[in-house]
């Protein structure tokens, strides 16, 4: 299942004249660990992959990176996922920018936050792999 899941995501790979755009994925996290294990996993689905330490990072590599997706944990020091993800929406730029929200608050009310704030989708920690990926690839296939 892998396998065909990986052959579907390579799918979403566009072409841009004679030179094959990969999908860029920001993931964005106060832990060292999470964004490692994030990171490993994404490109081991063959992802463009950059990293920030909180949100006003995020803010920055956004502008710089133009990832098609943010990863965005909630609590962070210096600037918190929801107030990185209202600025994001803001800022003619990059409000198009398309950011999961990967959080261990699964409690009802920041979930509403959340998509109240802007969010394309929302991930309780701990990840399930297939979860994410599944979410992921949704969301490109709307671009």
């Amino acid at each position: 299942m892998t396998g065909a899941l990986n052959s579907a995501l390579l799918k979403v790979r566009t072409r841009q004249g004679e030179e094959a755009v990969t999908t860029k994925i920001l993931v964005v996290d106060d832990s060292s660990t999470v964004r490692m294990l994030q990171t490993t996993t994404m490109k081991g689905e063959g992802y463009e992959v950059e990293e920030a330490a909180n949100g006003v990072e995020a803010l920055k590599r956004i502008i710089e990176f133009q990832p098609d997706i943010v990863l965005m944990d909630v609590v962070m020091p210096e600037m918190g996922g929801i107030q990185c993800l209202r600025q994001i929406k803001a800022h003619a730029k990059i409000k198009h920018t398309k950011v999961i929200m990967v959080t261990t608050l699964g409690e009802e009310e920041n979930i509403e936050t959340a998509f109240a704030s802007g969010c394309d989708d929302y991930v309780t920690k701990p990840i399930r792999k297939l979860d994410l990926l599944t979410k992921i690839r949704t969301l490109l296939e709307k671009k």
